[in-house]
């Protein structure tokens, strides 16, 4: 949402300076210089990542036009989670969680939007399973910090082909202008009015690229590494709750350690956290 206002604000900003000064629109709608940027840009793009690079990277950037998942509400969810995964551990053993692990979205345990991020439930559920067999628990840790290190990584292919993108569009811009200005030597006999809108033409090039580069493609960029933090950070949060449920901590206490691994300003208050535990053990 904030992306699509930021590109209102960039073009209303731009054009309505423009006109501001006494531009003309039209003179900026120079189709053959985007053809050319666009063209160069993704056909530049296409040849230096592999398939699965480009795919991630374009559900990257179009999932950026939507909020982020992982709000406080996200993160209660997936507090409650821990607490009820818990407290079955604690009550029925360890064992109990087989069932769990087998069917996650059929049990009760997880809520609807822990139950929807198929990537982090089958981080709990492999992990759970290794606790069922009995794995050390420093194990068990250097693993899960191993497969988050893992994932970081891979999720930084995507934006790195993003911001490539980004980084040469200017250059794209510049090409576009030069091939602009040699239209423009090979016309000069031309009336110098026509010739004004051809040197026009080629300055629009340089334009567009740059735009387009640090106005909208680059702040792309910018969000998904954004979105891949606030992933990695849910992961840390469940691991810390899959750490106390494998040495027994108590259901109170696993909530707390993983409540301190929430970011401040999405992070549930005590209370609130506490009035949220007493509902669930009401009911």
């Amino acid at each position: 949402m904030f992306v699509i206002i930021g590109y209102v604000v960039i073009l209303g900003s731009v054009l309505g300076g423009f006109l501001i000064a006494g531009g003309h629109i039209g003179v900026l709608l120079q189709p053959v210089e985007l053809l050319i940027i666009a063209g160069a840009a993704g056909g530049a793009f296409f040849a230096s990542n592999s398939l699965g690079n480009i795919k991630a990277a374009a559900a990257g950037g179009t999932s950026t036009l939507k909020g982020s998942r992982y709000t406080k509400d996200y993160y209660m969810e997936l507090l409650m989670s821990f607490n009820a995964l818990s407290q079955k551990a604690r009550k029925e053993g360890l064992l109990s969680l087989e069932k769990v692990v087998d069917d996650p979205e059929g049990s009760t345990i997880f809520g609807e939007k822990i139950a929807h991020d198929h990537h982090l439930m089958e981080f709990i559920c492999d992990k759970l399973r290794l606790v069922l067999t009995g794995v050390d628990v420093n194990q068990l840790e250097d693993i899960m910090d191993a497969e988050i290190d893992i994932h970081h990584e891979e999720g930084q292919g995507p934006i790195k082909a993003v911001q490539r993108l980004a980084d040469g569009m200017p250059a794209f811009g510049i090409v576009a202008a030069v091939m602009g200005v040699v239209h423009t030597m090979e016309s000069v006999g031309i009336p110098p009015a026509e010739l004004g809108k051809l040197i026009a033409a080629a300055l629009v090039g340089t334009f567009l690229g740059i735009l387009l580069s640090y106005g909208f493609v680059s702040p792309v960029a910018s969000v998904m590494e954004t979105r891949l933090e606030e992933e990695a950070n849910a992961y840390r949060c469940a691991q810390k709750g899959l750490l106390n449920v494998a040495k027994g901590t108590s259901p109170a206490m696993t909530v707390e350690f993983m409540r301190t691994a929430i970011p401040h300003n999405i992070r549930p208050g005590f209370i609130e956290l506490e009035e949220q535990l007493k509902a669930a053990k009401g009911g």
